[in-house]
């Protein structure tokens, strides 16, 4: 009996002490009425806790309090989607509050939607909604079974006699294939436009672009000989280059341009969303190049690069442009304020999406 009770009030004790020592529980971030937001984070032991969001000019101190509960509210801002970390004692981290995270793999930065007063183009409306389907695919290209995602529109049939157009829709460098839908709500944007009529119904597949040890080249042989084939043998889709598009975003957009522009009998739309393109397959692409453009005009229904005027790659996306318009290939280019971000990436989207398949 005595060693009955010994052994409870270890229970006991051992219970009373995990429960002193586990955080209190935070509501974090909180948007209010006026779009301000206030942020919070546990740490009786850290000296400095700031707040890094694309929100900020710069990095905001938290204050804490006495119960080790550190606090900022930031004045308000533009209703928008934003990624936001912390800085604790100079180390990145997520808010372990929110179980909106950031999809990506260098980045551990969370995600805070501030709601427009009036539905933005990706916010979740009442509209008829499609689909997104996690799949699998056989990569013969890199010798592994890969992911991928795949948006198919409201009213879809598999069995259907409709066919529909297809957008190759590629992420940036460290994102990852989920991070168009839980980022930059392609399915949200894409809902909204056909819903309007301003989109067509479409199928949208997200693949993961990151091919590394194997060189990034290898992605456009895997779009090409594995994706296209997968999607074609799966999906009741239109596989003629009229009715086929690729876009991407970042080291996607420089993707992009090579996939697109190195097959345009595959590709009559390619858009470029601020493209990286310091890489070894873009220069083996278009250096020296020397383009049938006549051809490749007649093959492009419509060709985009989109960039911001604050984007740090804004200077060589200009070069790239002009570059291609001193080969005589007809393009448009989408120059729009702002940075190297997902909220810009998801006004370009709203432009592809309006642009093609018409």
């Amino acid at each position: 009996m005595k060693q009955a009770v010994n052994l409870l009030s270890l229970f006991l004790a051992a219970g009373l002490t995990a429960n002193a020592q586990r955080p209190p529980s935070l509501s974090s971030p909180d948007v209010h009425s006026d779009h301000s937001i206030t942020f919070r984070y546990y740490s009786r032991t850290a000296q400095t806790v700031s707040l890094n969001g694309e929100f900020l000019p710069t990095p905001l101190p938290l204050i804490k309090d006495t119960s080790g509960i550190w606090t900022v509210t930031v004045p308000p801002v533009q209703p928008d989607i934003y990624p936001y970390s912390f800085m604790v004692d100079s180390v990145q981290v997520a808010d372990p509050n929110n179980t909106y995270i950031f999809a990506n793999e260098r980045f551990k930065r969370s995600i805070v939607d501030v709601v427009g007063d009036a539905p933005l183009i990706h916010s979740l409306q009442n509209v008829p909604h499609g689909a997104v389907s996690y799949r699998y695919y056989a990569s013969s290209t890199l010798g592994t079974t890969r992911q991928l995602l795949v948006y198919t529109p409201p009213g879809f049939k598999a069995s259907g006699k409709k066919k529909y157009p297809v957008l190759y829709l590629i992420h940036g460098g460290s994102d990852t294939e989920e991070t168009w839908i839980k980022v930059g709500r392609a399915n949200f944007i894409a809902d909204n436009l056909i819903a309007q009529g301003k989109a067509e119904p479409m199928i949208i597949v997200m693949p993961y672009g990151n091919v590394r040890p194997k060189p990034m080249g290898d992605f456009t042989k895997d779009v090409i000989d594995d994706i296209i084939p997968f999607i074609e043998s799966n999906y009741p889709v239109l596989n003629d280059s009229w009715h086929r598009a690729v876009a991407g975003f970042s080291v996607g957009g420089g993707q992009t341009l090579n996939i697109g522009l190195t097959n345009t009998d595959k590709f009559a739309y390619i858009c470029s969303y601020a493209p990286y393109t310091a890489t070894e397959e873009f220069q083996k692409n278009f250096t020296n190049w020397m383009p049938d453009a006549n051809k490749m005009n007649k093959e492009l229904k419509l060709f985009t690069i989109s960039v911001g005027t604050e984007d740090f790659l804004y200077n060589s996306v200009k070069q790239n442009i002009a570059m291609f318009e001193e080969k005589k290939i007809k393009l448009k280019s989408y120059i729009v304020p702002g940075g190297h971000t997902w909220m810009n990436c998801k006004k370009y989207l709203a432009t592809t999406l309006e642009g093609i398949f018409h």
